[in-house]
């Protein structure tokens, strides 16, 4: 089989979401399958590194898929052009490479990179709304750093899941939550080795509530412990969310070519 690795860049606003969905076309992943199959005549099956939630947006989604060696007459660059000729403005493709066919955007990833960005200015920011969480009030930023503290390293993050019926493991590493204001506008990065349903969004909604001034540090200590969703904050809205970047093992670098 001949795999073929994707990076993509998506406005999230009007999608519904990465996953395709037996209920709608309106979908990332369904935009760029429907696209394979007018290239290659037959459906091709499309693996992303994750799902992204309606309204999110990404900067480097990784995605792969893999068809006989047969069916393989297309150069890197055709495959990218002719997405980009049919795909809507809102999404591009921004590279393709032919990898080892060991190579899964799911399955071979380490770790991803998320960022929340929330307008926090004197006055509220015109062009970027679509992008932003606005928040009127002043954010106690030293505070929402030492809840980051807290939220760091490997816990069991079940508090944080809307996924209420989780069977599977909800234990994640994160291994850095950087906060950072520039110009009005607040920056929440998360790197973890995998995020649950809604998990960053919860986590950024929790830690709003403790930087203004709704939740202590003890009731973020006990919203980690108490394995409960209704322990923890609320779930930010999807239109500051973007994914950044999705990791490799640098094995997997290699052998997808992303050096």
């Amino acid at each position: 089989m001949a795999n073929f690795c994707l990076m993509i860049q998506y406005d999230g606003t009007r999608y519904n979401g990465w996953q395709r969905q037996g209920n709608t076309s309106n979908t990332i992943q369904e935009k760029l399958e429907t696209i394979l199959e007018q290239l290659y005549g037959e459906p091709v099956d499309l693996n992303g590194s994750g799902r992204t939630d309606a309204g999110v947006h990404a900067l480097r989604q990784i995605a792969n898929f893999r068809i006989p060696r047969i069916m393989s007459r297309y150069s890197c660059q055709k495959i990218q052009d002719y997405f980009n000729q049919y795909l809507p403005q809102d999404i591009r493709v921004l590279a393709v490479e032919q990898v080892s066919e060991r190579f899964h955007a799911r399955l071979s990833a380490s770790s991803k990179l998320y960022e929340y960005r929330i307008d926090c200015g004197e006055v509220a920011n015109v062009f970027q709304r679509r992008y932003l969480l606005r928040v009127e009030d002043k954010l106690n930023l030293e505070h929402m750093r030492e809840a980051a503290d807290l939220l760091t390293g490997t816990h069991d993050f079940k508090s944080f899941c809307a996924n209420r019926h989780m069977k599977k493991s909800t234990v994640r590493t994160i291994y850095e939550i950087a906060i950072e204001e520039n110009d009005g506008i607040l920056s929440i990065r998360y790197h973890g080795d995998g995020f649950l349903y809604n998990m960053v969004r919860i986590l950024t909604g929790t830690l709003l509530e403790v930087g203004l001034g709704d939740r202590s540090l003890p009731e973020v200590r006990l919203a980690l412990e108490g394995k409960d969703r209704s322990l923890a904050g609320f779930t930010a809205p999807p239109q500051g969310l973007f994914l950044v970047d999705v990791f490799y093992p640098a094995a997997e670098e290699d052998a997808a070519g992303k050096r």
